[in-house]
Protein backbone atom coordinates (compact mmCIF):
# COMPACT_ATOMS: atom_id res chain seq x y z
CA UNK A 1 0.00 0.00 0.00
CA UNK A 2 1.29 3.22 -0.77
CA UNK A 3 0.29 6.18 1.15
CA UNK A 4 0.50 10.21 1.39
CA UNK A 5 2.14 11.43 4.66
CA UNK A 6 0.53 15.21 4.62
CA UNK A 7 2.15 17.86 7.22
CA UNK A 8 -0.60 20.15 8.00
CA UNK A 9 0.56 23.99 7.78
CA UNK A 10 0.62 26.16 10.63
CA UNK A 11 0.62 30.35 10.52
CA UNK A 12 4.37 30.21 10.81
CA UNK A 13 4.89 27.96 7.81
CA UNK A 14 2.47 30.37 6.06
CA UNK A 15 4.25 33.18 6.80
CA UNK A 16 7.48 31.20 5.04
CA UNK A 17 9.22 30.69 8.41
CA UNK A 18 12.13 28.19 7.89
CA UNK A 19 12.48 25.51 10.09
CA UNK A 20 16.06 25.49 12.52
CA UNK A 21 18.69 23.83 11.86
CA UNK A 22 18.36 21.49 14.57
CA UNK A 23 14.81 20.13 12.93
CA UNK A 24 16.58 19.99 9.12
CA UNK A 25 18.54 17.52 11.03
CA UNK A 26 16.08 15.84 13.30
CA UNK A 27 13.91 15.07 9.47
CA UNK A 28 17.16 14.19 7.82
CA UNK A 29 17.86 11.54 9.99
CA UNK A 30 13.84 10.63 10.29
CA UNK A 31 14.03 10.52 6.55
CA UNK A 32 17.29 8.64 6.34
CA UNK A 33 15.40 5.79 8.76
CA UNK A 34 12.74 5.89 6.29
CA UNK A 35 15.02 5.30 2.99
CA UNK A 36 16.85 2.55 4.71
CA UNK A 37 13.58 1.04 5.78
CA UNK A 38 12.76 0.77 1.81
CA UNK A 39 9.17 2.74 2.72
CA UNK A 40 9.87 6.52 1.26
CA UNK A 41 9.34 6.74 -2.43
CA UNK A 42 8.95 10.70 -2.04
CA UNK A 43 8.92 13.44 0.04
CA UNK A 44 9.21 17.50 -0.39
CA UNK A 45 8.28 20.47 1.52
CA UNK A 46 5.73 23.10 -0.11
CA UNK A 47 6.12 26.88 -0.11
CA UNK A 48 3.51 28.72 1.51
CA UNK A 49 0.38 29.05 -0.22
CA UNK A 50 1.10 32.65 -1.11
CA UNK A 51 3.03 31.50 -3.81
CA UNK A 52 0.70 29.37 -4.85
CA UNK A 53 -2.65 29.03 -6.67
CA UNK A 54 -6.26 27.23 -7.09
CA UNK A 55 -8.02 26.74 -10.34
CA UNK A 56 -12.00 26.33 -9.38
CA UNK A 57 -13.76 24.31 -12.02
CA UNK A 58 -17.72 24.70 -12.53
CA UNK A 59 -19.10 23.38 -15.47
CA UNK A 60 -16.85 24.05 -18.79
CA UNK A 61 -15.45 27.06 -17.00
CA UNK A 62 -12.22 27.44 -14.99
CA UNK A 63 -11.41 30.45 -12.31
CA UNK A 64 -8.03 31.11 -11.06
CA UNK A 65 -7.92 32.01 -7.42
CA UNK A 66 -3.84 32.96 -6.27
CA UNK A 67 -2.71 32.90 -2.99
CA UNK A 68 -2.85 32.93 -0.19
CA UNK A 69 -5.41 30.87 1.32
CA UNK A 70 -7.24 31.30 4.90
CA UNK A 71 -7.34 28.89 7.20
CA UNK A 72 -3.75 27.85 7.65
CA UNK A 73 -4.85 24.31 9.59
CA UNK A 74 -6.75 23.06 5.94
CA UNK A 75 -3.48 23.91 3.70
CA UNK A 76 -0.41 21.14 3.34
CA UNK A 77 2.94 22.19 3.90
CA UNK A 78 4.60 19.66 2.81
CA UNK A 79 4.09 15.47 2.43
CA UNK A 80 6.05 12.24 2.07
CA UNK A 81 4.89 9.41 -0.32
CA UNK A 82 5.09 5.67 1.69
CA UNK A 83 5.15 2.70 0.56
CA UNK A 84 4.31 -0.40 3.61
CA UNK A 85 1.84 -2.88 4.25
CA UNK A 86 -1.06 -1.35 6.63
CA UNK A 87 -2.28 2.16 7.73
CA UNK A 88 -1.21 0.80 11.21
CA UNK A 89 2.18 0.36 10.16
CA UNK A 90 1.79 4.68 9.27
CA UNK A 91 0.83 5.85 11.90
CA UNK A 92 3.52 4.24 13.97
CA UNK A 93 5.90 5.99 11.72
CA UNK A 94 4.37 9.34 12.07
CA UNK A 95 4.62 8.37 15.51
CA UNK A 96 8.41 8.45 15.09
CA UNK A 97 8.93 11.66 13.33
CA UNK A 98 10.07 14.84 15.22
CA UNK A 99 7.71 17.72 15.22
CA UNK A 100 7.68 19.33 11.73
CA UNK A 101 7.29 22.91 13.74
CA UNK A 102 9.21 24.26 16.09
CA UNK A 103 7.66 24.11 20.04
CA UNK A 104 4.21 24.52 18.41
CA UNK A 105 1.35 22.17 17.94
CA UNK A 106 1.22 20.51 14.38
CA UNK A 107 -0.61 17.68 12.58
CA UNK A 108 0.19 15.38 10.20
CA UNK A 109 -2.52 13.43 8.21
CA UNK A 110 -2.13 10.03 6.52
CA UNK A 111 -3.88 9.08 3.34
CA UNK A 112 -3.78 5.69 1.80
CA UNK A 113 -3.35 6.40 -2.08
CA UNK A 114 -5.84 4.63 -4.55
CA UNK A 115 -4.49 1.19 -6.85
CA UNK A 116 -5.26 0.48 -10.38
CA UNK A 117 -7.20 -2.39 -8.90
CA UNK A 118 -9.26 -0.19 -6.12
CA UNK A 119 -11.30 1.25 -9.23
CA UNK A 120 -12.79 -2.09 -10.26
CA UNK A 121 -14.22 -2.71 -13.89
CA UNK A 122 -14.48 1.08 -15.05
CA UNK A 123 -10.99 0.81 -14.96
CA UNK A 124 -10.86 -1.57 -18.58
CA UNK A 125 -7.39 -2.99 -19.97
CA UNK A 126 -7.07 0.00 -22.00
CA UNK A 127 -6.88 2.76 -19.41
CA UNK A 128 -4.79 0.16 -17.46
CA UNK A 129 -2.23 -0.06 -20.32
CA UNK A 130 -2.30 3.70 -20.90
CA UNK A 131 -1.41 4.54 -16.99
CA UNK A 132 1.20 1.99 -17.26
CA UNK A 133 2.68 3.43 -20.50
CA UNK A 134 2.43 7.09 -18.35
CA UNK A 135 4.26 5.09 -14.92
CA UNK A 136 7.02 3.89 -17.34
CA UNK A 137 7.85 7.54 -19.25
CA UNK A 138 7.94 9.22 -15.50
CA UNK A 139 10.62 6.83 -14.36
CA UNK A 140 12.03 7.62 -17.60
CA UNK A 141 12.84 10.86 -16.58
CA UNK A 142 13.38 10.27 -12.94
CA UNK A 143 17.08 11.55 -12.24
CA UNK A 144 19.50 8.28 -11.42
Amino acid sequence: MRFAVLVRATQQSEAGVMPSEQLLADMGRFNEELVKAGIMLAGEGLQPSSKGARVRFKNASRIVIDGPFAEAKELIAGFWIWQMKSLEEAIEWVKRCPNPFDGIESEIEIRQIFEAEDFGAEFTPELREQEERLRAQIDQRKPN
